[in-house]
């Protein structure tokens, strides 16, 4: 591990650079962030901003210089490679006014790696030994690409990692988070709850709860993301108990003014949430699909050992289908058309019959983007629910057609779960 010989100020906050024109032309999800974030939070230090920018020497430049006027630890990843366009620690030099001195442990250490695999290192790898004069090593135990520890100026620390995420993990947790304990880090975290809801707009959720969103510790912040709202409770605590015992009064009081519409925390899905409650009531499910096509049934398998009360489904995408397999009236077909409270009400009891389940699922509806009319526009779908003693209902929802056939068809998986998750809490 590097000395410990740069004292980080403890008023300062971190910036993530990630460097790469692939991440701006969506050819890679930039991942290392969201790590880098979670990370920083494990040991208590803000951080307010991240920024990606290409292979660009001048660009980067311009973004060291607005980075370091609103953060106190830069850390980098990406463009330490061998090829040309791998400009990150050059262009760091140079912004300081360093000279790069090779540095002969970094070759040795290549060349090492390389040998290992039968081959002989490159005369490219030579630029990954060029580090800014002054800087540390922070070692790659894996790849060819080190990085570095450099404070260029009082109060200014600098960190680069490869942009392989399986590289700069191991880096982070074997060198870097050492390094920053050392400083003195890690004592305080950022532990936070993710609250989520559904059924409810942001917006009708940030007014309920209005009250918290102005605390300083716990903190509060709502988010939305494909039809679900969320609240993430944060909490800067010297042990996550101690954050969970700040947490968990706002929890209890959000929990009890939400009402129905919370259905759970941190990794919880709506799939999960029924599975728990379907297993505790030991009953189980059959679902009938027609414009979903299969996605409420994924939904529920994706969940690990949802065969304990998913016992299968019928995706009905067909007429016949519906009348043959699951019983559907052919005259209300005709009548009432496949996108209707009374064909999805049958549905729901024609596959709880057939595949005796304690309950029946089901959805029928208008995904798009053709196939709507005046009277049943695009996003126009039915729920149907079926039950014990021929308890069945159906529930109508109209979604905006501009979502597109995707997102009309996930709404529709989601709400058909929460229409369950609902019955099966009040009964």
């Amino acid at each position: 591990m590097p000395n410990a010989q740069f004292p980080i100020p403890k008023n300062m906050s971190a910036e993530i650079i990630c460097v790469g024109t692939e991440m701006l032309l969506g050819d890679i999800l930039n991942s290392n962030a969201q790590y880098l974030a979670q990370q920083l939070a494990q040991l208590g230090i803000p951080h307010y901003y991240q920024t990606v920018v290409g292979d660009n020497v001048d660009r980067i430049k311009q973004v060291i210089e607005i980075a370091t006027k609103r953060a106190q630890i830069l850390i980098f990843t990406g463009g330490l490679g061998p090829t040309p366009d791998d400009l990150t620690c050059e262009t760091i030099a140079d912004f300081f006014g360093s000279p790069l001195i090779e540095r002969q442990e970094i070759i040795e250490d290549i060349t090492k790696k390389y040998a290992a695999r039968n081959r002989v290192m490159s005369a490219s790898n030579r630029k990954q030994a060029l580090i800014p004069q002054g800087a540390e090593i922070l070692p790659n135990p894996t790849g060819t690409a080190p990085g570095i520890i450099w404070q260029p100026r009082a109060n200014l620390t600098i960190f680069t990692f490869p942009g392989v995420p399986s590289e700069m993990h191991r880096m982070w947790e074997e060198t870097a988070v050492p390094y920053l304990k050392n400083q003195g880090w890690g004592k305080q975290i950022i532990y936070s709850r993710m609250l989520r809801f559904w059924n409810v707009s942001e917006s009708a959720l940030a007014e309920k709860v209005s009250a918290f969103l102005n605390l300083s510790n716990p903190t509060v912040a709502p988010y939305a993301s494909k039809g679900e709202v969320k609240l993430r409770v944060s909490a800067k605590a010297s042990s996550e108990s101690e954050a969970e015992s700040l947490i968990a009064p706002v929890e209890k009081q959000i929990k009890e003014i939400a009402g129905l519409d919370y259905f759970g925390a941190d990794d919880d899905t709506l799939a999960s949430v029924v599975g728990d409650l379907l297993r505790r009531s030991q009953s189980t499910l059959s679902v009938a699909e027609s414009c979903t096509g299969g996605t409420l049934g994924q939904m529920l398998t994706d969940i690990s050992g949802s065969s304990d009360y998913f016992w299968g489904g019928v995706i009905s995408y067909d007429n016949s289908v519906k009348i043959g397999m699951l019983g559907v009236n052919p005259e209300d077909l005709e009548k009432y058309g496949a996108v209707s409270a009374i064909v999805a009400e049958q549905m729901a009891v024609g596959v709880r019959k057939q595949l005796s389940t304690t309950w029946g699922l089901s959805i029928t509806g208008i995904a798009g983007p053709t196939g709507g009319t005046e009277t049943k526009p695009v996003g126009l779908v039915y729920v149907g629910l079926a039950g014990e003693n021929q308890e069945v209902e159906s529930f109508e929802f109209r979604f905006n057609p501009v979502r597109g056939r995707f997102l009309i068809r996930h709404f529709s998986a989601c709400n058909a779960l929460d229409s369950l998750r609902r019955k099966l809490l009040q009964r």
